[in-house]
């Protein structure tokens, strides 16, 4: 009898040896992402901090769902997951002392001029000259991303139709086939890409006409997802314009960021908002005056048409100066990696009367 106990205690070791070798195994394999973070909140439309950008990236992203802003990703064991700096500053990343600005230069008529040299500017960063410009050229033809921003809310359903065949318009004149691209998104309550990137007009032309007005209006919401979402996170080989065109009545009662976070994130971006008023009144109010500020802010311009047949106008003109800019790109002085904001003026030298408008700024990348 103790034989057999004995032989039966032997097996049930021999029986219980690979299971513990498994264990111990796996004990050594690399925890996954998702086991080495706490499970995210409830997700909102959209947050007040962006979230990481991937490490590589073959095609343009989707919309997706916004992230918690509370959340954030954990690094990998190997190499370090970009942080929300990172990629909110990806754009200069690549030389962290050069800034690149895009602008456009009027004479007092309002004329756009497009024969300007490189020594016929001064750039004034962060209130000192800078300390080189690497690059100037005239961008006529430099390629264009953009996205068209429709509001679709209950507030201007009594014209939606003809601000959607004049934005129809404005992207078959635009957008050049193998050259440059765009996207369109429509709001209410939240924003909605009815036709991602893509340089294909009939394609972009159905997704205006998709769009169908209804709900609450989320404007600041959809500006900063579009920046975020979208034109930050495109790729590109070379220099290219972003650009943001945006038809509302400037009136927002649903969104969950706040104006100038919205325009932040325009600047972090690098995009150029132009911003088109449907309120058809003759005189600036209240959303207006949010439009201009969001324009001027971000270096684009403001319109505001006295009748519907003027928004197609407003189209044509902002295609206009779409090919009259310059692009420059600049050493600044005293830089330093600190994330703070650094302001931006470019002033016309050697000529009277000249008005150049960019954008304000940009933040700097943190070390």
């Amino acid at each position: 009898m103790k034989s057999r106990n004995l032989l039966l205690s032997l097996c049930g070791l021999l029986l219980c040896l690979p299971l513990g070798a498994q264990n111990a195994d796996q004990d050594n394999l690399p925890s996954a992402p998702s086991a080495t973070q706490a499970a995210p909140p409830a997700p909102k439309p959209v947050p007040a901090a962006p979230p990481s950008a991937p490490a590589a990236q073959t095609e343009k992203p989707a919309s997706t769902p916004v992230a918690d802003p509370d959340t954030k990703p954990a690094p990998k064991a190997a190499e370090p997951a970009p942080s929300q700096d990172d990629d909110a500053i990806s754009t200069i990343r690549s030389r962290v002392n050069e800034v690149n600005v895009v602008f456009t230069v009027t004479d007092k008529h309002g004329h756009y001029v497009k024969d300007m040299k490189k020594d016929d500017f001064k750039i004034i960063d962060d209130n000192r000259p800078a300390e080189e410009i690497r690059s100037f050229r005239s961008e006529a033809d430099l390629p264009l991303e953009a996205g068209l921003l429709i509001d679709a809310s209950n507030s201007i359903r009594d014209r939606f139709k003809f601000e959607q065949e004049a934005a129809v318009e404005f992207l078959n004149q635009t957008i050049r086939r193998k050259y440059d691209e765009a996207f369109v998104i429509g709001f209410d309550v939240t924003p909605e890409v009815t036709q991602d990137f893509t340089d294909d007009t009939e394609r972009l032309s159905n997704g205006v006409r998709s769009l169908r007005p209804g709900g609450g209006t989320a404007l600041y919401d959809a500006l900063y997802f579009a920046c975020r979402d979208k034109l930050m996170k495109s790729e590109h080989k070379g220099p290219v314009r972003k650009a943001v065109i945006l038809l509302s009545d400037g009136d927002d009662n649903q969104s969950h960021v706040t104006r100038e976070e919205a325009i932040e994130m325009a600047e972090r971006a690098e995009v150029v908002v132009y911003t088109i008023s449907t309120n058809l009144t003759g005189s600036s109010g209240h959303g207006d005056k949010i439009l201009e500020r969001i324009a001027s802010a971000t270096g684009g311009r403001a319109y505001v048409p006295f009748q519907l047949t003027e928004v197609a106008n407003a189209f044509a003109s902002i295609q206009e100066e779409l090919r009259s800019q310059y692009a420059v790109s600049y050493k600044p002085a005293d830089f330093r990696l600190d994330g703070r904001y650094r302001s931006i003026e470019i002033l016309a030298q050697n000529q009277k009367g000249l008005h150049v408008r960019s954008r304000r700024g940009y933040y700097a990348p943190n070390q």
